[in-house]
This record gives structure tokens, C-alpha cells and sequence, in this order.
């Protein structure tokens, strides 16, 4: 423990301020994922412009996202957050005030989305670098700390789509971009009075952001703990996101059923909450290698009575089943990844899984798409759940798994 950290008197005020900050940034941020779709389908009365809009204005964010870690890692992980946060905001007021300046076109739009995008990125991977910081004033260990981080980001991502939708109703949609940016402004003004020391490395300043940035790619590949975890999430990323985000929509369009789906979602969106205020709890009681299995094979097992289409009442056990095992994943993710890299360097490997987690899906969603239209629902689903499981036999069977359950760096 360093000198400065010995000083430090112990209140759980940063840690709580740090969470409220995250709230109340998901929500803005879950907001816009309804909002910027919803307009320019408005626009343009069509959901593949839509579609385009998204794909284009998430390329600069994740070309971009190891540079941010550099950043992060460089001039500070709480001053980062805030910047980040009050730079998106006022690109979000960027809608509004040109649509009361010109007519707002498709364009435009992807112009502004491609703005906010860039500057965006990477105030969530901020704050997950900033929790061991945090935590450790509060005298939380990392496993509770990151556990309840995770469920606050899953009820955040809850809340912000419903809440769009609330207002979208009542003032429109530009009104809405409004409250959008109000609250990630909020959500910046709350990281300011949070004193907390941050552990730095020596001559970390010395390096230029190049460095920084192909630093964040060495660290993963020199520790084989971490690489398999990154692993286990382009599992999830590319083979099961594009289950949730075209092959179940698909199957229960065909029905007419779109409650059904959305009640499905919810469901497993609340397992995962639940899944991750246990991980602290399981981490008790069983190894960060045992919980890692059980969160990879349990999706994958989850996965394969669903992909027969059974009856609903079957599905959503099943989906219950799934979202419970993925919960602890991103929670265990955090903590491993706090313990085996220094804590200067943390920044760089959370933007890498950023890449990963977001990058992924936009080239396996299209494959998934064009399965679905020429072989069917039931064939495309049983395919990937078949691929999910045997990608996570051979995840969980590396030799390396072990190497998760120790630690390199404590804070």
C-alpha cells in the first residue's frame, strides 16, 4: 500500500458518488440506443436506414477505443469520466439545435451520431478502471465492488430505453435529446467532488499515447488469464448477441408475438442483475476458474433446449436460466482483470473488451441475417448454440484457466 493510500480515510461517499455517476450515465446512453434509431426511422420511414445509421456512427468509437484507454491510462481515470461525459452531452444538444437551425436530414443525423460517437467513448471503461480506487477507500472488496458496479450498469440499461420511450411520447422525440444530455451532464457533475488517490506506475507520463496504446495489446497477450476471458466475451459477442438481436426477433415476428419477445428480454435482462449481485457471494465459495466455467457452459447449455423453439413457458425457463449464468461473467471479468494488470494499464485492456463487445456483433449480426433468410430460424439457432457450447468447452479447457484465480496487483 502506497503512502498516499495509508492517508486515505476510509467512506463509502466516492464509491456511491461513482455509481450514481454510472446510473445516471448508462441511462443517457441506453437512451440514445432507442432515440437515434427512432428518429431516423421517423425521418426516413425506413428501419434500414436506421440500421445504417448505427453501423456507421460505431465505427469511430471503436477505432478510436484504444487510444481513449490511453488516454484514461495517461492523464487520469475520474478526469477522463468527466470529460467524457460533458463532451457527449453537448453533442447530444447538438440534434435539437440543428434541427431548429436547418431541416434536419438522415445526413445530419449520422454526422451528429458520428460526433457523439467519437467523443464518447470510453467513460464506462473510465469508471471500471476507477472502481479498485474507489472500492478501496470505501473498504469494498473487489468482488462486492464490481458486483454491484455491474448490476447498476444492467438496471441502468433497463431504465433508459423505457424512459426515452416515456418521453418520446409526451414531448417528442427532439425534446427528449434534451433530457439525454441533462442527464449525462448530471452524471459528470457527480465524478467532481470524488477524492480518491489513483495508482500510477513511474514514468508512465514519459510515454507517448502510441506506446500507451500498443501497451494495451501487449499486457493481453503476456497474460494468458486475461486473453482467455477476452476470449470467452468474442464468444458471447459474435455467436450469442446476434440470438437476441435478430434470431429470436425474427421467430417472434413470424408469430406476431412482439410482448412475448420483449417480456423475454426483460426476464433475462433481470437474471443478469441477480447473476451479478451474486458473484460476490460465489466467489465465496467457489474459484474465479469454477464460476468462469459456470458462466460460459451455462449460457451454452442454456442456449440449446431454446434453440428448439419449445414452448414459452420453456422458453423463459430457460432464458431465466441464461440470464442468471451470464450474470456473474462481467463482474469476474472486472476483478480479474483489476488483479492481473497494474493498475496504469487497466484503461487500455477494458477499451480492448469495449472493441470486442461492441466491434464484434456488427460483423456477426450480418452473417446471422442473411442465415436467417435463407435457411430458416430453427436451423440458424440450433447452429449457434451448437457453436456457443463448443467454443466454451474450448475456452474453459485451456490450460490457463487456473491463472485466473490469482493475483498480480492488489489495491
Amino acid at each position: 500500500m502506497t503512502s498516499n493510500s495509508a492517508k486515505e480515510k476510509r467512506t463509502k461517499t466516492p464509491f456511491v458518488l461513482t455509481q450514481i455517476s454510472s446510473m445516471l450515465s448508462v441511462v443517457s446512453g441506453s437512451m440514445i440506443f432507442m432515440a437515434f434509431p427512432w428518429l431516423a426511422i421517423q425521418m426516413t420511414g425506413s428501419a434500414a436506414s436506421a440500421g445504417m445509421m448505427i453501423a456507421i456512427t460505431s465505427i469511430p468509437g471503436l477505432l478510436l477505443a484504444p487510444v481513449i484507454g490511453s488516454i484514461i491510462d495517461k492523464f487520469g481515470r475520474r478526469k477522463t469520466s468527466i470529460i467524457i461525459e460533458f463532451l457527449a452531452a453537448a453533442s447530444v444538444l447538438l440534434i435539437p439545435l440543428a434541427n431548429s437551425l436547418w431541416v434536419m436530414t438522415l445526413a445530419l443525423l449520422i454526422i451528429i451520431g458520428t460526433i457523439r460517437s467519437t467523443v464518447a467513448s470510453g467513460a464506462g471503461t473510465a469508471r471500471k478502471s476507477f472502481v479498485p480506487d474507489v472500492a478501496r477507500v470505501a473498504g469494498l472488496s473487489l468482488e462486492r465492488a464490481n458486483s454491484i458496479q455491474e448490476a447498476v450498469f444492467a438496471s441502468g440499461f433497463a431504465i433508459g430505453p423505457a424512459l426515452a420511450a416515456l418521453f418520446i411520447g409526451w414531448t417528442g422525440v427532439y425534446n427528449t435529446f434534451y433530457l439525454i444530455a441533462a442527464i449525462g451532464f448530471i452524471s459528470g457533475l457527480f465524478m467532481i467532488p470524488i477524492k480518491a488517490h489513483e495508482h500510477k506506475e513511474d514514468h508512465e507520463d514519459e510515454k507517448s499515447l502510441f506506446k500507451f496504446a500498443v501497451e494495451g495489446f501487449t499486457v493481453v497477450f503476456k497474460t494468458p488469464s486475461v486473453a482467455i476471458l477476452l476470449a470467452g466475451v468474442m464468444t458471447l459477442a459474435m455467436i450469442y448477441l446476434p440470438t437476441e438481436m435478430v434470431v429470436l426477433p425474427t421467430y417472434f415476428n413470424e408469430l406476431g408475438e412482439p410482448q412475448q419477445l420483449g417480456t423475454l428480454l426483460s426476464a433475462m435482462a433481470a437474471m443478469t442483475v441477480v447473476g451479478s449481485l451474486s458473484f460476490e457471494r460465489l466467489a465465496r465459495k467457489f474459484s474465479y476458474s469454477s464460476i468462469f466455467r459456470f458462466a460460459i457452459l451455462g449460457v451454452a447449455l442454456s442456449m440449446v433446449p431454446m434453440s428448439f423453439l419449445p414452448p414459452y413457458w420453456a422458453m423463459m425457463v430457460c432464458g431465466l436460466l441464461l440470464g442468471a449464468a451470464w450474470g456473474p461473467m462481467p463482474p469476474l471479468m472486472n476483478t480479474v482483470i483489476q488483479r492481473k494488470v497494474a493498475p496504469s494499464k487497466r484503461g487500455r485492456v477494458f477499451s480492448l473488451e469495449m472493441v470486442i463487445w461492441s466491434g464484434g456483433p456488427m460483423l456477426s449480426m450480418v452473417f446471422a441475417g442473411i442465415a436467417v433468410d435463407t435457411y430458416g430460424v430453427p436451423v440458424v439457432y440450433k447452429v449457434l448454440a451448437a457453436m456457443v457450447l463448443t467454443a466454451g468447452i474450448l475456452v474453459t479447457s485451456s490450460k490457463y484457466m487456473k491463472q485466473i484465480n490469482t493475483a498480480d496487483y492488489q489495491d
